[in-house]
């Protein structure tokens, strides 16, 4: 199985942004048919594990069109939002002002900044919570975007990933990977014209090692209190875990 989006290595990047490029328009309504509007309860869930406190500092890597973000700054804490795509970006930023024009009141709307989520300008220790939905999984390097959210997080601060994942039941996974390859793609052809935008995400997680691989690299960084909280069985999951407090 191959895709025209997928391509390890060094050009892994480029194909990323090709793919973010076509989809941004449609990105949000695809999503919402495609998880029959569930991702929309996960990344709630996420906020909620994220246990944000009012003036926290908060990073959302691979942040799209800031679903995430706009949860974060709702809560309370001062955002970031990071993301390489700027047709996704510009979609943040539209729904930016939009919110903005609807409720003028609103005091706190995250920032939104382009750049590589394996290298970022930010300094070390500065995040209370640094977040990543639906974007480690496609770094050329997962374990290079795990290492760059750590170092940017303070000690006792938060580390949350939510990606699709691997079920354990093989039954299970089995009936979700026949989704995924003969179902989502259709989403793409209907909305994107061209499959392959949607096909991408099955080829993607079958060279991710999901929420156990994820949970293992937290380990090895130095989090503290790992955990992986299976979400539908298993097809998604969100990871946590806390920097530790200096000794």
């Amino acid at each position: 199985m191959s895709n025209k989006f997928y391509q390890p290595g060094a050009h892994r990047a480029g194909k990323v942004v090709d793919l973010f490029a076509t989809i941004a328009p449609r990105y949000d309504l695809i999503n919402d048919l495609q998880s029959f509007g569930l991702h929309r309860v996960w990344k709630r869930r996420l906020v909620r594990l994220a246990a944000v406190r009012p003036g926290d500092r908060a990073l959302d890597f691979c942040c799209g069109t800031g679903d995430v973000s706009f949860a974060l700054a709702r809560a309370g804490a001062d955002v970031t939002g990071l993301d390489f795509s700027a047709p996704m970006l510009a979609v943040a930023e539209r729904r930016k002002l939009e919110t903005r024009n609807r409720k003028p009141e609103t005091r706190s709307a995250p920032l939104f900044l382009q750049g590589d989520a394996q290298n970022t300008p930010f300094p070390e220790k500065h995040f209370d919570v640094v977040t990543i939905s639906y974007g480690l999984r496609n770094l050329a390097s997962f374990e290079a975007g795990l290492a760059e959210m750590f170092r940017v997080t303070k000690p006792g601060g938060r580390l949350l990933v939510l990606d699709f994942g691997k079920p354990d039941n093989s039954v299970w996974r089995s009936f979700y990977f026949i989704y995924l390859r003969w179902f989502v793609p259709v989403f793409g052809k209907l909305f994107c014209g061209d499959s392959e935008t949607h096909a991408y995400i099955l080829e993607s997680l079958r060279h991710y090692p999901a929420q156990r691989g994820v949970a293992r690299k937290m380990e090895e960084l130095g989090c503290h209190d790992v955990r992986i909280f299976n979400l539908l069985g298993g097809v998604m999951s969100i990871n946590t875990g806390l920097r530790p407090l200096l000794a």
